[in-house]
């Protein structure tokens, strides 16, 4: 296999890991506990920036790209600190959105924050570098390793895997447990299960705050791989490609999430990379102009989601209802031992 093929595919790999990590926190909020969070992209930048902020040393008059609370921390600490951002911003959003709105105007109250927070990082050019955003982020442990840049990319990718293998468990330890029941309960009925005496502004503001970790970390991973970011890299729209992974995959289905960034992001999106600039239709020579390619993306992504909606509303892998077993049951069942 050529060294071209090798950097594609371990890119590719990368990008699936990172993905599957960004879909498992907004499935853990929208499939599982049905938080509309359409601001999802905004957490996912904010620990970007932290990871990168953290990593590219102090600021300096004269250099090329300004930044607030510049730092030379070591890996791993820079993933860290980029989750505990995204966290404490959930917490502050969760704390003002969550507690009295209905889940549409919730849904708005993000989109909102969205497009707030796009305008701030672009037009305050001390906070992240204006529109230009940051450059020259350092990977990590790439110089202690001294490897070659192939070999040091598939140690990335590896590692990348590991970490999102982690994220998997964890989520799936949610998800499996009492807890996870608790939150499908109020999803389903929240007034049913504020009745049974559950706290649903606590709920749903943990759960906020834990998907908002996730994306932090994963967005802290896809910059040290890329080594930059920019307000362009996280418009609202960008929300969508990963609600459309759900979608297909199946809402709150860890391995529905799983399939989902393979398919949409990953495999759908990608696939459209490929697409001849030029072609012949009905004896006519057509030539795509620059940028229609990255158009359709979003055309079909709009068009992926209605689909499914339309067509199979539970996704590839449907949400497995749970079992449950009456204590009256167990009870007879310890008798007649």
């Amino acid at each position: 296999m050529s060294d071209a093929m090798q950097f594609y595919l371990s890119t590719l790999l990368i990008y699936l890991f990172i993905d599957v990590m960004g879909v498992l926190g907004l499935n853990l909020q929208f499939g599982v506990a049905g938080i509309i969070n359409f601001a999802y992209i905004v957490f996912v930048a904010v620990g970007a920036y932290t990871a990168a902020v953290v990593s590219l040393g102090p600021d300096f008059p004269g250099n090329f790209q300004h930044y607030l609370f510049g730092a030379s921390w070591p890996f791993p600490l820079p993933i860290l600190a980029a989750g505990a951002a995204s966290g404490v911003l959930s917490l502050v959003v969760g704390l003002i959105s969550l507690r009295r709105l209905r889940s549409d105007y919730q849904a708005m109250v993000m989109l909102v924050l969205s497009l707030i927070a796009t305008l701030t990082a672009t037009n305050a050019t001390g906070l992240v570098n204006g529109p230009a955003g940051l450059a020259n982020v350092p990977q990590p442990l790439f110089d202690q390793l001294g490897l070659p840049p192939l070999e040091y990319q598939w140690v990335y990718a590896i590692w990348a895997g590991l970490l999102t293998a982690l994220t998997f468990l964890f989520v799936r330890g949610i998800t499996n447990s009492p807890l996870g029941r608790t939150l499908r309960a109020m999803r389903d009925n929240d007034r049913a299960a504020a009745a049974l005496g559950k706290n649903i502004t606590a709920l749903r503001l943990l759960i906020f705050v834990v998907g908002g970790v996730i994306a932090g970390i994963s967005g802290a991973v896809f910059v040290e791989f890329i080594q930059a970011w920019s307000p362009g890299s996280w418009l609202y729209p960008e929300t969508f490609v990963f609600l459309a992974a759900i979608i297909v995959g199946g809402s709150a289905n860890n391995w529905g999430a799983v399939v989902g960034a393979l398919l949409v992001p990953v495999g759908f999106l990608e696939a459209t990379r490929f697409l001849p600039q030029d072609f012949n239709l009905f004896g006519r020579h057509v030539v795509l102009f620059s940028g229609l390619v990255d158009a359709l993306q979003w055309v079909a992504v709009g068009l992926l989601i209605l689909v499914f909606l339309w067509f199979r509303p539970q996704g590839l892998f449907p949400e497995r209802p749970g079992r449950f077993t009456p204590r009256a049951a167990i009870a007879s069942a310890g008798k007649g031992e």
